[in-house]
């Protein structure tokens, strides 16, 4: 239990599961029939439904409280999750009502490709070449120039429901 006017650090699963029942709410809100797949199913979080419940896009939900860089946790493998019925809803909870960027899987690869490309060929700290991970971060505005994204490069998708739900 924490103490008033304390802020307790919320278990990451709990920030998962918040953000994929905001996305669904929003879907909801737009008359989507949306579902959650059993558990365990890879890469999908949301599965977006046909009047005739067949499964017409499949939705990964990237959700995050406080981020030093304000970005998401992704991994190597998004470089090559590409399909035209995968999308991603970035969930940022911080702000006083969470927002939501709705961003298709071919964006998404190409950003975690060509950011983690750019990291690496940009000197660290000290100078030092950055060693390879499968981690990789998708931000809003990068402190260094990925091309094609410049800062900002996410209001685009900022709130763009539609986008979803007639591509």
């Amino acid at each position: 239990m924490s103490r008033k006017g304390e802020v307790r650090k919320i278990p990451t699963r709990l920030t998962g599961a918040a953000g994929e029942h905001f996305v669904m709410f929003h879907l909801y809100r737009r008359g989507v029939m949306v579902g959650q797949p059993p558990q365990g199913v890879p890469d999908v979080d949301l599965l977006v439904l046909d009047e005739k419940t067949n499964v017409v896009k499949n939705i990964q939900v990237k959700a995050r409280t406080k981020g030093a860089d304000g970005g998401w946790h992704m991994k190597d493998k998004h470089e090559r999750l590409v399909s035209s019925r995968l999308w991603y809803v970035f969930v940022d909870m911080e702000p006083e009502l969470p927002v939501c960027y709705v961003i298709p899987s071919s964006v998404v690869a190409e950003v975690v490709r060509l950011e983690h490309a750019t990291w690496l060929a940009t000197p660290g700290k000290n100078g030092h070449q950055h060693k390879t991970s499968d981690m990789r971060r998708v931000k809003p505005n990068y402190s260094y120039d990925v091309p094609g994204f410049p800062k900002g490069w996410m209001e685009q998708y900022r709130e763009a429901w539609d986008s979803l739900l007639t591509a």
